[in-house]
């Protein structure tokens, strides 16, 4: 039987769904760039990145450090109402690491961020070696009064897999910072990638029973892709990485979506980079069209996510919901 926390038409928690009934309106995320670096480009854990990063395959034009994150908030705030027609936001703190600073800027950005009356929290991308414990008391303080959401990379749950990418951080580190912020009232978002080279499907489904065992609200998942300016890409050219194809990325994320708790709610399930720096893989699809390929299989399936926490993955595919 479908949970009640599950969208009856997807199959799975979408976060878009939960936000609106949390704050019974429509809320979108803004991104903005408040001109954070990472420790694993300035030294202090590495000085080349992870091998697949470039940030400008996910951040918007709009989003420069050299703009007031006002003006960015202002801009990302117009596109969602006249596109979405979004009345409340949630403000998004996204490219390299975004609790990487002294704990005055932080202070500063993310209450200048917070002071806008439509403005209902914020989401903070981060990783798990970045967490000062002045950090995640501001956190605490604003999660008293505001929603805050701590959106941490891990990417894999294997140390060989986080070696090899250049990760520059453990599994061990990560649940760490996961015990960390347990009883601090600040929502927790895990990112994943699937497709790393050597990562099998049996891999991949362990961290969704890593997940399950962990109190993650949201989980972020998209299928490893080659931009230009990255190593991945090198490797590409050189035979190197080989993408996984569609139909492998949609059965596998339908494995795991299965294997993950209702209450987990799925705020990515795709990852695009901009046409002129993609590399590979190009399913030519937009997001939409990937989040109902993913759906679709789920149908097609009889299986939605969590059942086979329950052991009903097994009903008929046309059994009454």
């Amino acid at each position: 039987m479908l949970d009640g926390q599950l969208h009856k038409d997807l199959r799975l928690n979408s976060y878009g769904s939960y936000l609106r009934h949390r704050f019974q309106c429509r809320v979108s995320k803004v991104n903005v760039d408040g001109g954070f670096t990472c420790p694993n480009r300035d030294g202090s854990r590495g000085t080349d990145g992870c091998i697949y990063c470039n940030n400008s395959s996910f951040s918007p034009a709009g989003t420069q450090p050299v703009i007031p994150i006002e003006t960015q908030m202002a801009e990302g705030m117009a596109y969602h109402r006249r596109r979405l027609g979004s009345a409340k936001f949630i403000i998004y703190f996204q490219k390299f690491t975004n609790t990487y600073a002294p704990v005055e800027k932080l202070r500063d950005l993310y209450q200048r961020a917070l002071a806008h009356p439509d403005v209902l929290g914020i989401s903070i991308g981060t990783r798990p070696d970045a967490l000062s414990n002045e950090a995640l008391d501001l956190l605490t303080g604003l999660a008293r009064n505001h929603y805050v959401c701590l959106e941490l990379g891990l990417q894999s749950m294997d140390d060989a897999i986080l070696r090899r990418i250049n990760r520059g951080h453990t599994l061990a580190e990560y649940l760490q910072a996961v015990d960390r912020l347990a009883g601090r009232g600040i929502e927790l978002c895990t990112h994943l990638i699937y497709g790393f080279p050597g990562e099998t499907r049996a891999g991949f489904l362990r961290t969704a029973d890593l997940m399950a065992s962990l109190p993650v609200n949201s989980l972020k998942i998209h299928q490893l892709h080659a931009v230009q300016g990255t190593e991945l890409a090198q490797m590409y050219w050189r035979g190197e990485f080989t993408p996984l194809s569609h139909g492998e990325y949609v059965a596998a994320v339908c494995d795991f979506l299965e294997r993950i708790p209702p209450q987990i709610t799925i705020q990515r399930l795709y990852g695009s980079a901009p046409l002129a720096i993609r590399v590979a893989p190009n399913w030519d699809l937009k997001n939409n069209q990937m989040w109902y390929s993913v759906v679709n299989e789920l149908k097609r399936r009889g299986s939605w996510q969590g059942c086979r926490l329950t052991g009903e993955c097994c009903k008929a595919a046309n059994s009454e919901w």
